[in-house]
């Protein structure tokens, strides 16, 4: 669910802790005063926090009354898509993601949702095709999420040329956005380009908390540089903090490749 929590911005989101959107200090849900259009939002906003909570059920009930009292506002249309695609419910995902579109094609948010569902389902070209269309709205805030996502999207295609220049963007706009500098860093470690690789998986380390597969990484290009001791220091790090993963076990067998 994670990379559709990431998909996740302002139309949706809503506080993880405290009182959850459309409740008053006393606890009473103020739809009743609102207007349509108000009660759909503040309903759509419980949708999103339910959502990120983990909590489907809920989360597509407030979906449901939302388009209920504004069958108009689009954002319950993509919250509803998110939901649907997490149960695997992949028309009724798509239809309400397509709804939301129709009701407002420029919104950068629904364009970039409906693009990972796209990517999810074997789409991959339908699915860049809306990353774009999210990252030329003016007003959209992560278009290096777009590009990185339509990168992984363009790399299950075997299109390694398109998804190295996404991410090159994704990092032209956010030269510390992590999840570009691991791609890329994997991009360049293919190609032999060890010293690009080696910078780009060393500030991912530095950024983010490494993982199983940064480590890995970081390892296999210092083993191709002959450096022996970063080997020795990654390996035991993987060790210490990655007993279980699989690239643990690759090391112990000793597949570097």
């Amino acid at each position: 669910m994670c990379a559709w929590l990431a998909a996740l911005s302002g139309c949706a989101g809503g506080p993880l802790s405290g009182d959850l959107p459309g409740q008053t200090e006393s606890g009473a849900i103020i739809g009743e005063v609102a207007s349509a259009r108000e009660r759909a939002r503040i309903h759509t906003e419980l949708a999103g926090s339910y959502y990120q909570r983990g909590n489907l059920g809920v989360a597509l009930a407030e979906a449901r009354t939302a388009i209920a009292a504004d069958s108009s506002y689009a954002p319950a249309y993509n919250v509803l898509g998110l939901v649907y695609s997490d149960l695997r419910e992949n028309d009724q995902a798509e239809d309400a993601f397509e709804r939301s579109l129709r009701l407002n094609p420029n919104d950068p948010d629904a364009n970039h949702n409906y693009a990972w569902f796209l990517c999810q389902n074997k789409r991959e070209e339908e699915s860049i095709r809306y990353f774009l269309l999210a990252i030329r709205h003016p007003l959209y805030t992560t278009p290096q999420k777009s590009y990185t996502m339509a990168a992984a999207c363009a790399l299950r295609k075997n299109n390694e040329r398109d998804a190295e220049d996404y991410l090159e963007r994704a990092l032209k706009l956010d030269p510390n956005y992590y999840p570009a500098l691991i791609s890329l860093g994997q991009i360049k470690y293919r190609r032999g380009e060890l010293d690009a690789a080696r910078n780009l998986v060393g500030r991912y380390n530095k950024l983010a908390e490494p993982t199983a597969e940064s480590l890995w990484l970081a390892l296999r290009i210092e083993r191709r540089l002959g450096d022996s001791v970063a080997v020795t220091g990654y390996a035991n790090q993987l060790r210490r903090r990655f007993p279980g993963s699989k690239e643990y076990q690759e090391l112990q067998k000793g597949h570097f490749e």
